[in-house]
């Protein structure tokens, strides 16, 4: 018994090194060539090697790909070595890959799997400057995964933060929220305050406070800021015209609303975004936390059985736009005490996600309900379909859409059978289905689908994507 633990400590010890080894490596990479590491989409930037050995565990586990410590290590150092551009690659399906093929050249394996990457002239972008218009609970994520992000290439630089009456005291405060958050934890980095200069110092990143008063009459290029990207998050515009207001500003040509929109394109990222002229067209939509989640899911069940009908129930945390205690409000139940009470109000998700999925006008009812949680969200989508199914089935369906096409950022499969809505805090996904809550009636035509959806993160990822595509600076991808 003690010489097998020792055994067992020994090879754990041996692969925690192999694992430092590699996560240098995804740093170096970062860092000195733009390439970001991940495995099976879960970021290898900044987390520790017992994450890493949990991530290498989901891949064996739940990917079902066999991935080991020592393949990516050695994978990734030689990256190093290769005059590759920047790019995003997934270590954990090259790792898989090396396995399945019986390779034994690490070199020539990497040669020929990225020879589309090898040259460093290749896919060059030009980075592009954002404002944030507002500061609130989505516009403060953003900011810190813009930040995260300059050092991946720079792709988008935040540039500036547009909030109402700005004043030194407001300058401190935003500040504060953005270093400390209680749902998501203290900001990793160095946020320092430039009163004389109006500015917040984040990690070496000088962002601009600017007063929103009037917005059409900003003027962005004395900031040094030109041919921005604006992110509207503030919910304050909603429509074309409303939104038009940015574009007489100085300095912005593009315009983002993380929100659902009237009279403008609302995107889902990796659903409709591949429509969308990104040069014909100014004004966006992201459109809402609700239908970022069930969007996905939907538009694997829509194409692969088809769906008759169905019901939308959403279960979402309170927002601020709820009341703390009992007060006035002008929706019907909003205004009882947030804190205490489960709440039944409406969503618009359901006539939302079809402007996204043409096909499932008529098809859809939806209701929410609010309940005392502050973050994390669950869609339960209860669908007739037009083809029967199993649980098996659409498992395997939903799980082969996480893992392979274009939902691979969108949908995470989870296997874990004490799954609830905190672990579900920070997920990268806007979907992340739950497939031990499935239910398949027996004739297999009317199924019971559950996905939780942190409705900050997830979505603010979403926004990042698109943003990324409004901005025309993706990178090449390797999943």
């Amino acid at each position: 018994m003690s010489a097998s633990y020792e055994l067992k400590l020994n090879d754990w010890i041996n692969k925690e090194k192999l694992g430092v080894n590699l996560l240098n490596s995804v740093g170096t990479l970062m860092y000195d060539k733009g390439i970001e590491l991940v495995l099976f989409r879960n970021q290898l930037l900044e987390i520790g090697v017992s994450e890493l050995m949990n991530t290498i565990f989901y891949a064996n586990n739940v990917v079902n790909r066999k991935v080991n410590i020592e393949t990516a290590a050695a994978l990734a150092n030689e990256m190093l070595n290769l005059d590759l551009a920047p790019s995003k690659l997934d270590i954990g399906l090259l790792s898989a890959e090396y396995f399945e093929q019986d390779a034994t050249d690490v070199n020539a394996f990497l040669t020929e799997k990225l020879a589309n990457f090898i040259g460093t002239d290749k896919d060059k972008v030009k980075p592009k400057d954002v404002i944030l218009y507002g500061f609130g609970r989505i516009g403060r994520l953003a900011a810190r995964e813009l930040v995260k992000q300059a050092g991946k290439g720079q792709q988008l630089r935040l540039k500036a933060i547009v909030v109402r009456r700005l004043t030194d005291a407001q300058i401190i405060k935003r500040a504060d929220l953005l270093r400390n958050d209680s749902v998501h934890g203290a900001f990793k980095g160095v946020v320092d305050v430039d009163l004389p200069n109006q500015a917040i110092l984040v990690n070496g990143q000088v962002i601009k406070l600017i007063d929103g008063g009037n917005p059409e009459d900003i003027d962005y290029t004395i900031h040094g800021i030109d041919n921005a990207l604006l992110i509207d998050n503030t919910g304050a515009f909603t429509d074309k015209e409303a939104l038009s207001i940015h574009l007489q500003s100085k300095g912005v040509n593009k315009v983002l609303l993380t929100a659902p929109g009237k009279g403008i394109p609302n995107i889902v990222y990796g659903i409709n975004s591949k429509e969308i002229d990104v040069d014909a067209t100014d004004i966006f939509s992201a459109a809402s936390c609700t239908t970022n989640c069930i969007a996905p899911i939907l538009h694997v069940v829509e194409n692969k059985y088809g769906v008759n009908k169905g019901h939308l129930e959403t279960v979402h945390s309170y927002t601020n736009d709820q009341n703390l205690l009992d007060n006035m409000h002008n929706k019907p139940r909003r205004g009882r005490s947030a804190a205490i009470n489960m709440v039944i109000t409406s969503t618009g998700a359901g006539n939302a996600v079809t402007k996204v999925i043409p096909s499932l006008v008529g098809k859809l009812s939806a209701n929410a309900v609010r309940v005392p949680t502050p973050n994390v969200s669950l869609a339960i989508l209860k669908l007739n379909l037009n083809k029967a199914t199993s649980l098996k089935d659409i498992n395997e369906t939903i799980r082969e859409a996480a893992l392979k096409g274009s939902l691979v950022n969108q949908i995470n499969y989870q296997i874990d059978p004490e799954l609830v809505s905190t672990d579900v805090i920070g997920n990268n996904c806007c979907s992340v289905y739950d497939s031990k809550a499935t239910i398949v009636t027996e004739n297999g035509e009317d199924v019971v689908l559950y996905v939780w959806y942190d409705n900050e993160f997830g979505y603010t990822k979403q926004v990042i994507r698109l943003a990324k595509l409004i901005a025309k600076v993706r990178r090449l991808t390797y999943y």
